[in-house]
């Protein structure tokens, strides 16, 4: 079997994170600035993310943005690297798993992601993946943890016993499954929905 070390994306640089005073002007800490950014982002899109209108909803001037971050493209990278974090711990957390314990957590996995979402959470996830259908920079971020993603369950699936190119099969109709369940709306399909999901989990799991 083949023993491959999983990495997790790369970081992004750093912004400064020392905060100071301006002209009497305590300046925001760099973190209430992406808060805020990501949740406009999850509101309006990227094209939401202006220096003018966060410093407004933060009420504080322009000023206390530019002490913390370059331009506007320092912001977006941090909110990147911020969704980013938040993404590989939750992909870590999901399918880091004792030895023989494979395809507890697989189901695991599926029973977690298909699960009814939070709407911010979505609205952040669609806001994040429309932004990188048209900014490189998103995209490349959004293609290195969805990489990330598939190949941690790839590996649970070859340790249950498959091999490589089943696992990765598998592992993609895993996501395909539980992301595409998560944008319909399919409550009214079936009277036991809890049952049928179980059985695609049953399917996409069994070897």
């Amino acid at each position: 079997m083949e023993n491959k070390t999983v990495k997790p994306p790369a970081k992004s640089r750093s912004i400064r994170t020392t905060g100071k005073q301006s002209g009497g002007r305590t300046q925001l800490d760099p973190a209430r600035w992406i808060d805020t950014a990501i949740d406009v982002l999850a509101r309006e899109g990227v094209a939401g993310l202006r220096v003018e209108v966060l410093a407004k909803r933060c009420g504080v001037t322009k000023g206390s943005f530019y002490w913390h971050f370059k331009d506007r493209q320092a912001l977006l990278d941090a909110v990147l690297e911020r969704w980013r974090e938040g993404r590989i711990r939750d992909i870590e957390k999901t399918t880091t798993v004792q030895p023989g314990q494979e395809r507890a957590q697989l189901h695991y996995a599926i029973e977690v992601y298909g699960a009814s979402r939070n709407r911010k959470g979505m609205s952040i996830e669609l806001a994040v993946r429309d932004w990188a259908r048209h900014d490189a920079r998103a995209a490349a971020v959004v293609e290195s943890v969805d990489l990330y993603r598939l190949e941690c369950t790839r590996r649970l699936f070859v340790a249950s016993g498959m091999s490589d190119a089943e696992a990765k099969s598998r592992s993609l109709l895993l996501y395909a499954c539980v992301f595409g369940l998560s944008l319909m709306h399919y409550s009214h399909f079936d009277d036991r929905l809890d049952d049928l999901k179980q059985r695609i989990a049953e399917r996409i799991v069994a070897n």
